[in-house]
């Protein structure tokens, strides 16, 4: 039979040709008048129409029945892989949400980080800035009394 398929043969084809040479043989070999061959013909050809529509019939059947199977376990495993999704989806929202709460906790902490060290380098500078003047008022005042001269009081910008 494996044979029969690897040449393109099939079990009814085969079926169909024996059928078809035993009748040949029949009608040459057989002592009967025509009318009678002929009514024999008419039966079996009719017999053989009914075989082929009961297989067609029955393949058909299958075919419907593996058709309408393969449609219902399609739907079920959409279903199924659509649910799935929708848990993955939520998930990454939730994977997400927690994420961006994250970020904005810790951006929040180095804003005021920033905000302070901003602060604290303000004052640091203005610091600077006025230990700077005093130390040069300081020297002026220091280079006028070696000099003998006075100190003017610094120009206001402007005048």
């Amino acid at each position: 039979m494996y044979d029969q398929h690897r040449r393109g043969g099939s079990v009814f084809g085969a079926f169909l040709f024996g059928g078809l040479v035993g009748a040949i043989l029949g009608l040459l070999f057989a002592p009967r008048s025509g009318k009678e061959t002929r009514e024999i013909l008419v039966d079996r050809g009719q017999e053989y129409l009914d075989e082929a529509k009961g297989t067609y019939d029955d393949g058909r059947e299958k075919l419907v029945e593996a058709y309408s199977t393969a449609k219902d376990v399609v739907s079920e495993k959409a279903v199924e892989y659509k649910d799935r999704v929708g848990e993955v989806a939520e998930v990454v929202k939730e994977k997400i949400d927690e994420g961006s709460q994250v970020v904005r906790t810790k951006v929040t902490e180095l804003g005021k980080e920033a905000r302070a060290g901003i602060k604290s380098g303000a004052e640091a500078a203005k610091g600077a800035v006025d230990v700077t003047g005093d130390k040069a008022k300081d020297a002026l005042e220091f280079v006028a009394e070696k000099t003998g001269e006075s100190v003017a009081a610094p120009a206001e910008p402007g005048v």
